[in-house]
């Protein structure tokens, strides 16, 4: 391929900005890799579980943001790009219906199809991109991506807990990579200005991620209600975990939801800005998902004693999507608001007070917390005007 061609694949700054059907179609995918999350997460509520969880998540999660900053970068109407966001869709569900099992038999079905989606995609970028300077992008990428193929495999190839420090090393390994621009012998760090091209199409992406995990959550609680045969205590506990999950929706979109496209477009850094975006999603994610099996657990068994381990995903999850959350607000306006902080703090001192009360009274406490946090941005809205974005230098 001419320079000229490879030249006709990269986004350019006039190009649209908005994010593609393809891209909408992609994310697909993970509403099922999110729900096997959960489902694996309530079949194993423990340390171990969480641990694993977390592992499977980064893999997956590092799968989509890394295709959100290829179709950043590059065209994505182009069809050798969309021939490859397709084939990482294919890979995405492979590892999706590996997940349930990716501890066990499947391992290597989930670990192989992690390494071919990106080995491939590298391979395939530095194909059609010669010629071009971002063709070294797909060579470090090609080398930091081998690299993590070797704890990916091993890990497979082992059992139980070796397994899990492998997978960990390896997700830790290529997130690292990205954070730090994949530096390369020969080849160097990425530059930033090959990062990102446009503001507005990775705050889209990041907004419709978010939606899809409240998607499954949405998922969950419906399959729950259904399950639970429609009694008055499930209906109840349905309705705290519905309104659980406007909160959620609501608490994010005021206000940095709104304006991380403003925020990345004046930013000093953008790209840095994006990673932590990126990471504070990230985060937010994990804490739809433990809320997801909060949400389960309390629509199925409303009343009753509430487990220690049950307390910890009905209030963790909230607890760990608010802790993303500041994150985000900090990244977008340099500060945190203090119902932020404070939520988070009366999560964690409300555990030991709910250990002798039914799971629906813990859902309710959970629900007002984040209620509270909602009157306070309302309130806060309505005595300041809208404030810009005003990321950190």
């Amino acid at each position: 391929m001419t320079t000229s061609k490879a030249a006709g694949l990269v986004r350019k700054a006039g190009d649209p900005q908005r994010a593609t059907f393809l891209e909408l179609f992609f994310d697909l995918v993970f509403v099922l890799a999110l729900a096997q999350l959960s489902r694996g997460l309530a079949e194993d509520l423990g340390w171990s579980g969480a641990f694993r969880t977390l592992v499977l998540l980064g893999a997956m999660w590092w799968v989509w943001s890394s295709t959100a900053w290829l179709t950043d970068r590059t065209d994505p109407h182009r069809p050798v790009i969309q021939a490859l966001v397709i084939a990482t869709m294919v890979g995405s569900l492979v590892m999706a219906a590996a997940v349930p099992e990716a501890f066990g038999d499947t391992g290597l079905i989930f670990a192989g199809a992690y390494v071919a989606i990106q080995l491939g995609r590298g391979l395939v970028l530095v194909a059609v991109l010669r010629g071009h300077e971002l063709q070294r992008t797909g060579v470090r990428g090609l080398f930091w991506y081998g690299l993590s193929a070797l704890p990916w495999i091993a890990g497979a190839l082992v059992h139980g807990t070796a397994r899990g420090a492998l997978w960990a090393l390896a997700v830790v390994l290529d997130h690292t990579a990205g954070r730090i621009g994949f530096p390369t012998p020969g080849a160097g760090r990425t530059p930033s200005q090959d990062l990102v091209i446009s503001g507005e199409h990775l705050a889209e992406r990041y907004r419709q991620f978010f939606i899809i995990a409240l998607g499954e959550l949405i998922l969950v609680t419906g399959l729950a209600l259904s399950s639970s045969g429609f009694a008055p205590h499930g209906a109840v506990a349905f309705a705290v975990s519905m309104a659980t999950t406007v909160l959620l929706w609501r608490i994010y979109i005021y206000r940095a939801g709104q304006v991380l496209a403003e925020a990345i477009a004046v930013s000093a850094d953008p790209v840095r800005l994006a990673r932590s975006a990126s990471y504070a999603h990230l985060a937010m994610v994990a804490g739809v998902v433990a809320a997801a099996v909060g949400d389960e657990l309390v629509i199925a068994h409303p009343l009753g004693h509430t487990p220690p381990a049950w307390i910890a995903v009905i209030l963790g999850g909230p607890a760990l999507y608010l802790a993303g959350r500041a994150r985000f607000e900090h990244a977008v306006f340099g500060r945190v608001s203090r119902s932020r902080p404070i939520g988070v703090l009366a999560l964690a001192a409300l555990a030991p007070a709910m250990l002798p009360l039914p799971p629906v009274v813990v859902a309710a406490a959970a629900a007002l917390v984040l209620t509270g946090i909602a009157i306070s941005d309302a309130a806060r809205a309505g005595r300041r005007p809208p404030e810009p974005p005003s990321p950190p230098g």
